[in-house]
């Protein structure tokens, strides 16, 4: 206990020591946010899942944030549901006869942003036997003019796209309906008219008990905390569920490989003879060996799952480099005098190796243990981004695999790579200067630099 406080004494004269475990303690912290708020199961249905969870998000949207430092306000997705209360939506509902009745929707919304949206999408349910209704769609701009948009004779699921229209498109001139319909006329060059939009929705069924309800979306160009990609999903949940991934992934490489690689060398050393001469043997083939190719190779025939490709990080890493430096140290360790004092009260090999070798070496272990962190989640995403990383999990280095497979870098989509990138950064340095400030308390020889 008293070597703990005295261990974070030290840390605290270190200002990069601090900032360091402050992010990781950050980083830890939302790790365990993610896990409990978005289970498991449900990231891995909302990742891989399309339309029907994702529809009413806009494609390759900026986070929304980035209307601070843009001059033109960029317009959020707006929704209006007539299935949802409070909604803003009317819903009249007018009998003709026994068997026809019109059912008119009312969408109001304000618009005062400075920018067109993207598209314009009205999802329509109809309930009926065998004739579905007939709806016509009008637009009224906040000048009082009513614009006829179309006309569709509803499915039981009837999506209507205005830049799809041709007739539509036609009557407008040839004119995107996004632009047209949000222009000030008064204006040559196309200019947001701002103010109260209204869409009307016409609906006239044929059957008695028939009924209809419809879903407006003004797809904007900005979107949430994070921005959404190619295939409109959030990249929010990709960001936060990469953490628990990302440090799980760290920790429990650098954490298996540093001590059993440290007991191999004890082992080894204590032994020495046979047993010595076949770890390093070992050691130097496995020095040899290409790591990241045989990773490579793993991911194409094997498998890409992230838990497969931690036991060949795991398993490659463990006879690595480090052995031979815990091996000179165990080499010095052997010669103390109390190692001759235990054996002399008959003291067993492996009491030896676990009472008295390892525990010596335990100062030096703990710097690159937090040293090697960093390198294990960089190695994660490095094989993600090479297109060899899990298909099912959201991960930061999947993020900026996608991207670049979709040309963000080329289309000026800059936010789906920078984010993952420095969340990466961010766990890199922050394990990096916690490392570097051990290595100066444990390391006496770095005290003094």
């Amino acid at each position: 206990m008293n070597a703990l406080k005295r261990t974070f004494k030290d840390i605290s004269q270190y200002p990069s020591a601090i900032a360091g475990v402050v992010l990781i303690l950050a980083l830890v912290a939302l790790a365990v946010y993610t896990v409990f708020s978005i289970p498991y199961n449900e990231a891995i249905r909302l990742w891989r899942g399309g339309e029907e969870i994702w529809g009413d998000n806009p494609r390759l949207a900026p986070p929304a944030w980035t209307n601070i430092f843009t001059k033109e306000k960029q317009p959020s997705t707006i929704v209006r549901n007539s299935s949802d209360t409070g909604s803003g939506v009317m819903k009249e509902v007018k009998p003709i006869d026994e068997t026809m009745t019109d059912i008119i929707f009312t969408y109001s919304f304000d618009y005062d942003a400075d920018v067109f949206p993207q598209e314009m999408i009205v999802f329509i349910n109809a309930t009926f036997q065998e004739k579905g209704p007939f709806v016509s769609l009008f637009w009224i701009t906040p000048d009082g003019r009513e614009i006829r948009l179309g006309e569709v004779t509803a499915k039981a699921s009837e999506t209507y796209r205005f830049n799809q229209d041709e007739r539509l498109l036609r009557r407008l001139k040839g004119v995107a309906p996004e632009v047209a319909l949000f222009a000030d006329p008064e204006k040559e060059t196309p200019t947001v008219l701002k103010g109260t939009y209204q869409l009307r929705i016409d609906a006239i069924t044929f059957e008695e008990g028939s009924d209809l309800e419809a879903k407006f979306v003004s797809y904007g160009t900005v979107h949430g905390l994070a921005g959404t990609d190619h295939r409109r999903r959030d990249l929010t949940i990709a960001l936060l569920w990469g953490t628990p991934i990302a440090l799980a992934f760290g920790l429990v490489a650098a954490l298996v490989t540093t001590v059993t690689t440290m007991v191999i060398a004890a082992i080894g050393v204590w032994f020495g003879g046979v047993v010595d001469d076949l770890i390093q043997r070992i050691t130097e083939i496995n020095m040899l060996l290409p790591f990241l190719p045989i990773l490579i190779m793993v991911g194409t025939f094997q498998s890409r799952s992230i838990w497969v490709l931690l036991l060949w990080v795991i398993l490659l890493s463990i006879f690595g480099a480090s052995i031979k430096g815990y091996r000179a140290t165990f080499m010095q360790i052997k010669e103390a005098p109390y190692i001759e004092a235990a054996r002399s009260y008959g003291a067993s090999n492996w009491r030896i190796i676990v009472s008295y070798l390892i525990p010596r070496i335990i100062p030096v272990l703990i710097p690159g243990l937090v040293s090697g962190v960093p390198a294990y989640v960089f190695l994660e995403a490095s094989l993600a981004v090479l297109g060899l990383g899990d298909p099912v999990l959201p991960t930061w280095g999947k993020l900026i695999n996608d991207a670049y497979g979709n040309g963000a870098l080329y289309n000026g989509q800059y936010y789906w790579i920078l984010e993952p990138a420095l969340l990466l950064m961010v766990a890199g340095l922050a394990f990096a200067m916690v490392g570097f400030a051990l290595d100066r308390i444990f390391n006496p020889r770095l005290r003094e630099v």
